[in-house]
């Protein structure tokens, strides 16, 4: 089974756990509505890469891991998307969970996932108890302050914010704990992974607002725009598109050279170049291949 087919039938897994009768249908609904239809799974593919790398000598505990990074991504697009942020109408091409089912559904149903993350990722370490206690650490400080997700939300409240440290907080965070969790639930030593997942979370960051700029909403199924808008720190804005592209591809270099050695690391650099190519919009990511 590939890694997609892992991380869908493990999602749908924990949906199922959620939506279980007896609990209101509409938050298992607004719940299932954040998860499904599937963005590009970024982070959990992440995570199973970095595992298959270090062995992964359990997956179901990989498993787990993968899909608590993506409930809790899931979680933040939630949160992110409502009017007290950005207030949009849009995500993946479809209403965003506010507009299909009301602002305190949505904020319940981000709630809710950030919860059952956890729980899926104790769940699927269960066979190897000694390695619970590592991923939910790991998990953790990715989604709290003041280096989570959440501080990197807190950075747009803020009247100044260093782009560095916004990036690093809002996206590099959780991307840094996709790759230590993949460590973590193979067994090997996760902070040799940090490095990686780091400079994954700016690269993507980076090609997340040359889309803002360069892309449409068609193709990223969410409006554009909303740096410049919103008055939100963009490397395309600060840089300018090419610089934005050379920070990108340095970024994405930086990540594939900091791979600690493992069985897969051959492999593992390859998919990194190639992943970060594809985070581009699509005729720019034709002119970087």
């Amino acid at each position: 089974m590939d890694a997609l087919a892992r991380i869908e039938r493990t999602l749908g897994s924990a949906l199922a756990q959620a939506g279980r009768p007896g609990g209101p249908p509409l938050l298992a609904q607004a719940m299932m509505a954040a998860v499904f239809p599937r963005g590009a799974r970024i982070r959990s593919r992440l995570c199973l890469a970095v595992a298959a790398a270090c062995g992964d000598d359990d997956p179901m505990a990989s498993e787990g891991a993968a899909a608590a990074i993506e409930l809790l991504h899931c979680a933040s697009l939630v949160h992110d998307d409502l009017p007290c942020f950005d207030n949009a109408e849009l995500r993946r091409g479809r209403p965003s969970v506010h507009r299909a089912f009301g602002e305190p559904l949505a904020v319940l149903a981000g709630d809710a996932l950030i919860v059952l993350a956890f729980q899926i990722a104790a769940q699927g370490a269960s066979r190897k108890p000694v390695r619970v206690g590592p991923l939910v650490r790991i998990i953790a400080e990715s989604v709290g302050a003041p280096h989570g997700i959440a501080a990197g939300q807190a950075w747009e409240c803020e009247p100044e914010a260093d782009l560095g440290e916004y990036q690093r907080a809002k996206t590099g965070a959780l991307f840094a704990a996709a790759a230590m969790a993949g460590a973590a639930a193979a067994g090997a030593e996760a902070e040799a992974w940090r490095l990686v997942g780091e400079r994954l979370g700016e690269a993507y960051q980076v090609a997340d607002d040359i889309s803002d700029v360069m892309s449409n909403t068609d193709e990223l199924g969410k409006p554009i725009g909303q740096d410049r808008a919103l008055g939100r720190p963009s490397a395309a804005l600060q840089l300018g598109v090419p610089g934005a592209l050379a920070r990108l591809d340095a970024l994405a270099r930086d990540a594939a050279e900091a791979i600690p050695p493992c069985p897969g690391a051959a492999e593992l650099r390859a998919l990194t170049m190639m992943e970060a190519r594809r985070l581009l919009p699509k005729d720019l990511s034709l002119r970087a291949a």
